[in-house]
């Protein structure tokens, strides 16, 4: 049975994730525009799959047998990670930025445009790393449940 705050957590989850869908999609009408159109391209393609990544967890969320404080970290973290995710790579596109992105980006920036793409490369990539964790712990924390009653029936 799902907590109130994880219901609420899951409409929130759906709700940021189609946002970031619409902002991959708006984003790909202006690539041919950027200074850097193969990073505006990874831009769109990140606010497309982590908007389809946030809204996937949404409809799960219900599901995870974690602890109040495990479930709100995990949220907050995700939430985090997608954003700042479109943030960086939309900053290199902008800025003809991304160090940190050899393969897609192939151009170095000014230093504080790096330095700010390269915190929140390290940051999103820590951050979702966690989350996921916990959330695919707790996922199977509810297959154990289901399989202990449904071997109980």
């Amino acid at each position: 049975m799902p907590t109130n705050i994880a219901t609420h957590q899951s409409h929130l989850l759906l709700f940021w994730g189609l946002l970031l869908f619409v902002l991959g999609l708006l984003i790909g009408l202006f690539i041919p525009l950027l200074p850097n159109p193969r990073m505006g391209l990874s831009a769109h393609l990140e606010g497309l799959m982590n908007g389809i990544l946030l809204m996937v967890l949404g409809l799960i969320w219900p599901k995870l047998v974690l602890p109040k404080h495990l479930l709100t970290i995990s949220f907050w973290l995700m939430i985090y990670a997608c954003f700042a995710n479109i943030t960086a790579v939309s900053l290199a596109a902008i800025f003809n930025a991304g160090k940190m992105l050899p393969l897609a980006a192939g151009q170095v920036g000014a230093a504080w445009a790096e330095l700010i793409i390269s915190v929140l490369l390290v940051t999103l990539s820590l951050g979702i790393l966690v989350a996921l964790v916990i959330v695919l712990v707790g996922y199977y924390q509810h297959i154990k449940k289901t399989q202990f009653a449904f071997e109980n029936q």
